[in-house]
């Protein structure tokens, strides 16, 4: 994780954007990770959001009163290593006489998943921006409800891991996860409308990954007229 935190950081990034799933299961995994965290820059912040596996939903506990202390733990656990966490929250962030919407939803996933994700609530104080960026955790998100609402030009999704399994080679492009996520990894659009999937930093249940490397995206915003490439990963 250091030599990621020192790859993010030769960017030079104007911000850094994490989209959940923070821990597998508990708050304590957070525990020791504190310091190098705290070492990446951004001046214009650093924010996040909430994953499937940040609400404690794959483990079995003694009580309800268990469950939401490790979740509160978790909630802190962003505070800690430095991120601001958005909960179905906006911001607007200003830079050189310019600015951009930023909003952040809570999990919104299909099937058992959580659905604690407010579109509304994130859309809030953004209306006058030129460019409004979402971050959601599950990429399912943007085709049920994101892309209907049409309000945000870019989604910031994770949540696949390409299964942590795959294979790319010139435009050839497979992994098992597109047979359950539609949307399971890079850019996709649909008219002026963008979502990126990150295929995730770290690992779920088997410590390794096959053809599918960690990913650290950069992403750089530019002007130009409606309809034209605003973006490029």
């Amino acid at each position: 994780m250091r030599e990621a935190v020192k790859l993010v950081n030769a960017e030079q990034p104007d911000m850094i954007l994490f989209t959940g799933d923070l821990v597998n299961n508990f708050a304590e995994e957070v525990n020791g990770w504190e310091t190098i965290f705290a070492e990446l820059k951004a001046p214009m912040g650093k924010y996040s959001i909430l994953g499937n596996h940040d609400y404690g939903n794959y483990s079995r506990w003694s009580s309800k009163a268990q469950k939401e202390a490790n979740f509160a733990g978790i909630v802190d656990g962003h505070r800690k290593i430095g991120f601001t966490l958005l909960r179905n929250e906006s911001l607007v962030l200003n830079r050189k006489g310019d600015s951009i919407g930023l909003g952040g939803v809570e999990n919104w996933g299909t099937a058992s998943q959580p659905r604690k994700g407010d579109l509304n609530m994130a859309s809030q104080g953004l209306k006058d921006q030129p460019f409004n960026l979402l971050m959601s955790h599950d990429p399912d998100h943007w085709d049920k409800q994101i892309l209907p609402q049409d309000f945000f030009d870019l989604t910031l999704a994770g949540h696949t891991h390409g299964m942590q399994f795959g294979i790319e080679k010139g435009d050839f492009k497979w992994s098992p996860a597109q047979y359950i996520q539609k949307r399971w990894a890079g850019i996709y659009r649909e008219g002026n409308k963008f979502l990126y999937v990150n295929r995730g930093l770290g690992y779920h249940g088997l410590p390794a990954r096959v053809g599918m490397p960690p990913e650290i995206t950069i992403i750089e915003l530019r002007k130009g007229p409606v309809g034209t490439e605003p973006l490029k990963a």
